[in-house]
């Protein structure tokens, strides 16, 4: 009977499933020994296994990694991919795709560059080095590397070579979620809070003496990494609460035929903000930064943000557009994970019904409430394309004669360096999470037109 429990366990693992009772974290601290070890030494041998350490000489703060990320990653990364893994480990040999396809994305992206002298169809050659495919988070066991570009956060202050899983998650997260309103609050000394009682990234609903954790253990207000000394003027606390969303159970998957839906709620790019704060703004065009956050409502006129409001909003074009030529969406089936939005609300209820995998919600923007976020853009982790966008945004076209662009693609438009970005053609279509060509236009262009509607 125990066998079969541990063999039932193990597959709802692979498959991405996230039952309440073998999650590791469960909304909050985990156990300690699972990330730390007090002595570095079990049955006569190390437990941090990787790195120099040796037993009885244990890492920094009693880490079971060399550092922060490597701690995550000896959980995280994996050479099969799926579940909660966000690493393929080893990253995958030139011209193969890494494995993973959660909506974060897969750090391996990291790790591949453009091959040298990649030829573009038209000027000089592209170069693209794996570290601007997204956060480039330091984890020495995994083979991660502080950005060598970007040396802080662009439009803040936070220094690359302090940059981890734990500069974002708060693996000691005190933060929860107290009501079905999606109300925050923290525990601290002399008052008391609500215990919690498991994760609230999937839909659980507070009760009258339990909360659930806050999303993805994403950092509250106050919150700083603590392993970074403050004294570096690296760290900043956070003044942000984290965001509301809700991922479905299962989300680390191809969308070949349906979207991974996770339902964005609010305040995604209000909590981005606590490290970029400058590029965070309400004030386009007057500085020139797309605007996003809880007031930028898809409501807006399509050219409201430069100043000739003509009477059709964001969301009616979002509605709308199905591909480059083809205006003839509806509000029914318009929504793409792709270009996501947040919805505008915090009730958990309201949230967890949205988020499937199945296809059964495939509505666009209908209550007014929706807003732009930067994930509308963006995926937090890494991705195929520069600066962690969920598209390539470095060429007018995705598709190349109804194919995708690769080094292996039949034309030589096909494969041009600006579209392949080095890529062979099954690389760039696990960098757009396995859809086929074939869903877009035969010369399909930027989906910033699934907003703009300008192609």
């Amino acid at each position: 009977m125990k066998m079969f429990r541990l063999i039932a366990v193990a597959a709802m693992i692979a498959f991405g499933f996230a039952p309440k009772a073998f999650a590791f974290h469960d909304g909050g601290v985990a156990y300690c020994e699972g990330c730390h070890t007090v002595h570095n030494s079990s049955g006569n041998k190390a437990v941090a296994k990787k790195g120099a350490s040796t037993q009885f000489v244990g890492f920094n703060y009693l880490l079971q990694g060399s550092d922060d990320s490597s701690t995550c990653l000896n959980c995280h990364a994996s050479n099969a991919g799926g579940g909660y893994h966000i690493m393929t480990f080893p990253i995958p040999a030139a011209g193969t795709a890494p494995l993973n396809y959660n909506p974060g994305g897969d750090f391996a992206w990291l790790g591949i560059s453009s091959p040298p002298g990649t030829v573009a169809t038209y000027g000089a050659p592209i170069s693209d080095k794996g570290e601007r495919h997204g956060h480039n988070v330091v984890a020495a066991d995994y083979g991660l590397v502080a950005d060598t570009t970007l040396l802080t956060a662009p439009g803040g202050t936070y220094q690359a070579k302090d940059l981890s899983c734990a500069s974002c998650h708060d693996p000691h997260s005190r933060a929860r979620v107290v009501d079905a309103l999606g109300t925050i609050a923290y525990s601290k000394l002399g008052t008391a809070t609500l215990p919690i009682a498991g994760s609230g990234s999937y839909g659980a609903v507070p009760t009258a003496t339990e909360a659930v954790g806050v999303f993805r253990l994403l950092g509250g207000k106050t919150y700083s990494q603590m392993s970074v000394n403050d004294a570096n003027g690296s760290v900043t606390p956070f003044v942000a609460d984290p965001p509301r969303a809700v991922a479905p159970g299962t989300y680390n998957r191809v969308e070949t035929a349906t979207d991974t839906r996770v339902a964005y709620g609010s305040g995604m790019s209000e909590w981005c903000a606590n490290c970029h704060t400058a590029i965070h703004n309400n004030n386009y065009p007057t500085t020139l930064l797309h605007p996003a956050g809880n007031n930028e409502k898809l409501t807006m006129t399509a050219n409201d943000l430069m100043g000739k409001p003509d009477g059709t909003t964001i969301a009616t074009i979002y509605n709308a557009y199905k591909k480059s030529g083809n205006l003839t969406g509806t509000q029914a089936t318009s929504y793409t994970s792709l270009v996501p939005y947040e919805e505008g609300t915090n009730v958990v209820a309201t949230l967890a019904a949205d988020a499937v995998i199945d296809g059964s919600k495939t509505q666009g923007p209908s209550t007014g409430q929706e807003n732009v976020m930067c994930l509308s853009c963006h995926r937090a982790h890494a991705g195929g394309f520069l600066h962690g966008t969920r598209w390539n945004n470095s060429a007018e076209f995705l598709t190349i004669a109804g194919a995708w662009p690769g080094s292996d693609a039949a034309t030589t438009e096909g494969r041009g360096g600006q579209y392949s970005r080095g890529y062979t053609q099954a690389q760039y279509m696990a960098a757009m999470y396995g859809r086929p060509a074939t869903a877009f236009a035969t010369y399909q262009r930027s989906l910033c037109n699934k907003c703009h509607a300008k192609d």
